[in-house]
């Protein structure tokens, strides 16, 4: 039944993109495995085909997970990724390896620096919260320890981690944040 549902998603996702023409064949191709992550793995069937769950290799393709590591000093944090354009062009950059980011304090309430190119913007009115990474401008990553609302893109979160905990792990000033897919 798995198999039904998930072909039949995929069929409607990809006829509604084709019809406005807006997507990608690869933007397709990682909804078609997004559809197939959440049935469990089961790939789409077509019709008198048998298919098999489609088996990947997680510790080599880091483009299918949806994590990322951040580190500084001897602190590392995991953060769940958004689903957007910003978060796969993020993961495009860091599949090359990691990216070692100067990050300031600003306003008390967040960390943020350069990444040193510009990622693609999805830009929404939201409300931050600790834990919150943030695409600033579509040229800098923050990662917030308080509140703020501003049009920002969302790339992750740090789940169950306190303001508190973020500033203790990068303290009240300047520093170096490491961020992997690792």
């Amino acid at each position: 039944m798995k198999k039904i549902v998930a072909s039949l998603i995929f069929t409607a996702m990809l006829a509604s993109l084709t019809a406005c023409g807006g997507e990608t064949a690869r933007g397709a191709e990682l909804k078609k495995e997004s559809v197939a992550a959440e049935s469990g793995g089961v790939s789409p069937v077509t019709e008198g085909a048998a298919t098999e769950p489609e088996e990947t290799d997680r510790s080599t393709d880091h483009m299918e997970d949806n994590t990322m590591k951040i580190t500084a000093g001897d602190t590392s944090f995991t953060a769940a990724l958004a689903d957007n354009s910003s978060v796969e062009a993020l993961k495009e950059l860091l599949a090359g390896g990691p990216l070692t980011i100067h990050m300031s304090d600003y306003a008390g309430m967040e960390k943020v620096g350069p990444i040193g190119t510009s990622l693609p913007r999805n830009d929404e009115q939201i409300s931050t919260g600790a834990g919150d990474i943030i695409l600033y401008q579509g040229n800098s990553l923050v990662i917030y320890y308080d509140t703020n609302s501003w049009n920002f893109t969302r790339i992750g979160k740090i789940e169950g981690v306190t303001g508190e905990e973020l500033l203790e792990a990068f303290g009240d000033g300047d520093v170096t944040v490491t961020f992997s897919l690792e």
